[in-house]
């Protein structure tokens, strides 16, 4: 049986592509909205570090209504540290939309996001987005979009795929580049007309496949997939089977069932075949669990979840500041809150380690680890972290394997040379290069991910902030030696106290300084960056003293340089192995793990002899 009334897309593009504003005039214009509501910019990016950053970190889903049929939508992230969320969606829908900036072209993440569409013969259509650019070059993006196609083995039906143009910003979409459109009608149409309409056995045993987790504090988990065939229906009993874990058949008894209408869910008592559903009150539910009529359970083959490829330890903050900003601060307050974020976080794993206050948290990226961070901040954690290490693994002769990335980097070719001398330096391998216009290179390198951490801010100073990098996890692959990482030593406060201006004044020779006159700082604490390869002591709470000749009013002449203030990113990158990251709700401050400079110089010491 076919549904004729539904059809189930996912919209996927590269970052920054417009793909969330695009989901924004659908439902605009679809009418899920009154004519006179206020409707926030980007809606579905319900998260705010989603809404500061413009990107999308979780799947998104909504359903709109369009000349009678119920179009679910899902919005999926661009990011790669969040591929893994991009390839279970795909298995809830019947075709895809692909959003292409009509400047950029297509970017590494469109053609990840489209490799997995292609594979699961999933039809697509290409809606070349921003066309109202000024430096817009439409038809060049869809030579390269099918060149993409070509590159990836698209088939004959998926070559021949429809094209539309459209400005998500202007609420506009049309059939060529030349027409301007008046709404996104040409957009809808597509969609009905080229994206098949879901299958199955109307008669056959309930069978969910699980796709996407959900959570909240009242009802727990929260398990949405879309209904493969037969029914289901409220106060059911199924049983949960998974195709990665023959084991597991547990009997359990459907509560709560919801569809998606605009950004709400509606409890519903029964859904068919091809509905998206949210399933609520079971509370031992997984991404990948198939739920199935106790007679016949037979589980829905999906594709594992992306393992995490680098790690840091959260440990309870012992520094002397220790406990004066956060409203969460003990270990078991960061235990819970970890262990919570795994209800949603596929990707994640936390561990607990020897120590009772530290815990070795493992993700997809820096990104995927940051994020989290920022979030405990923002709620009122108070904690540290240590520096982001890759995890390795071992092939059956006991080789040591690591995660290798494939980077894409596009500069101005003025940049290029010293940018393929840093990867090179980080044992990145270049394997193609080539110019894209408008005075740019793209470089495409095979590096360890190793080589990748704390790279970033120094790539925005080499190409004065106009390189763009992407990656996206290749594969494990044989140890590539050592790296050296950072170049510089740290500047370290001696003694604890509150900065003064002519303390800074004294040690902004050394460096780049990351404080200013009045904060507080500790012993151990890192202050700045040294421009030489070693760590140095300097004592920046000393004030001068004063002498019958002059007076210490002649402080205020001194010049300062204005510190460097790092984001969160940055420091991430920045620390070194010996040093930790201090996050509170209002600061972030680096330290050395070992406060006490005598016990610090025999550990190293010690290090070294080793």
């Amino acid at each position: 049986m076919i549904r004729e009334d539904i059809r189930n897309i996912a919209i996927i593009a590269h970052v920054d592509h417009g793909k969330t504003t695009l989901v924004d005039e659908l439902l605009k214009q679809s009418g899920v909205f009154r004519e006179n509501q206020e409707v926030a910019e980007r809606v579905m990016d319900s998260g705010d570090i989603e809404r500061e950053r413009g990107i999308t970190i979780l799947s998104k889903n909504t359903a709109i209504t369009y000349k009678d049929t119920k179009i679910n939508i899902i919005d999926t992230p661009g990011h790669a540290d969040f591929g893994g969320e991009v390839e279970r969606v795909l298995k809830m829908v019947n075709g895809v939309v692909l959003v292409v900036d009509a400047f950029e072209g297509s970017m590494p993440q469109t053609k990840f996001v489209l490799k997995k569409a292609l594979e699961l013969e999933l039809p697509v259509i290409v809606c070349i987005n921003k066309i109202d650019r000024p430096e817009a070059r439409p038809e060049e993006v869809v030579d390269e979009v099918l060149e993409l196609f070509i590159d990836l083995d698209a088939n004959e039906e998926q070559l021949d795929c429809p094209f539309i143009y459209a400005s998500a910003r202007n609420g506009q979409a049309s059939y060529t580049p030349e027409e301007e459109g008046n709404d996104m009608t040409p957009l809808f149409d597509t969609i009905l007309d080229y994206i098949p309409a879901p299958e199955g056995d109307p008669d056959a045993g309930t069978q969910v496949l699980i796709s996407t987790i959900d959570y909240n504090e009242y009802v727990g988990r929260i398990g949405i997939g879309k209904v493969d065939n037969g029914s289901v229906s409220v106060g059911q009993e199924v049983v949960i089977v998974n195709a990665h874990d023959k084991d597991k058949m547990q009997k359990v008894r459907i509560t709560k069932l919801y569809e998606f209408d605009g950004l709400q869910k509606v409890e519903v008592e029964t859904a068919g075949i091809g509905s998206i559903v949210a399933i609520s009150g079971v509370t031992d539910i997984h991404i990948g669990d198939t739920l199935c009529s106790p007679e016949h359970p037979e589980p829905i083959p999906f594709q594992k979840i992306s393992e995490p490829t680098i790690a840091m330890h959260f440990l309870v903050n012992d520094s002397p500041l220790a406990g004066q900003e956060g409203k969460f601060v003990t270990s078991r307050h960061i235990r819970d809150r970890l262990f919570s974020e795994l209800n949603s976080d596929v990707s994640l794993r936390v561990e607990d380690t020897d120590s009772m206050d530290s815990f070795k948290v493992s993700g997809r990226g820096e990104l995927h680890l940051s994020v989290l961070i920022e979030n405990m901040r923002r709620e009122g954690y108070e904690f540290a972290v240590s520096k982001a290490e890759v995890l390795y693994k071992e092939d059956e002769r006991g080789k040591k394997l690591e995660p290798m990335e494939r980077a894409f980097v596009d500069v101005p070719e003025e940049f290029s040379g010293s940018v393929i001398e840093k990867l090179s330096n980080r044992k990145g391998e270049l394997q193609g290069m080539g110019s894209i216009g408008g005075g740019f290179t793209r470089l495409e390198f095979l590096i360890p991910s190793r080589g990748l951490i704390g790279y970033r801010g120094e790539f925005m100073t080499d190409t004065k902030g106009n390189g763009i990098l992407n990656t996206v996890f290749e594969e494990y692959g044989p140890y590539k030696g050592d790296i050296a990482y950072r170049k510089q030593g740290s500047l370290i406060a001696f003694e604890s106290g509150e900065t003064v201006t002519y303390g800074l004044f004294n040690a902004q020779d050394r460096g780049t300084l990351f404080v200013g006159p009045g904060e507080k700082v500790y012993a151990g604490m890192v202050i700045g960056q040294n421009g030489k390869t070693d760590d140095i002591e300097l004592n920046v709470c000393k004030t001068k003293h004063l002498t019958n000749t002059r007076s210490s009013s002649a402080d205020d002449a001194l010049k300062l340089t204005p510190p460097k203030k790092l984001s969160l990113e940055e420091a991430l990158e920045f620390i070194d192995t010996d040093e930790l990251l201090e996050i509170t709700p209002e600061h972030l401050r680096i330290r050395k793990k070992i406060l006490d400079p005598t016990l610090r110089f025999r550990a190293k010491k010690n290090a070294n002899n080793h």
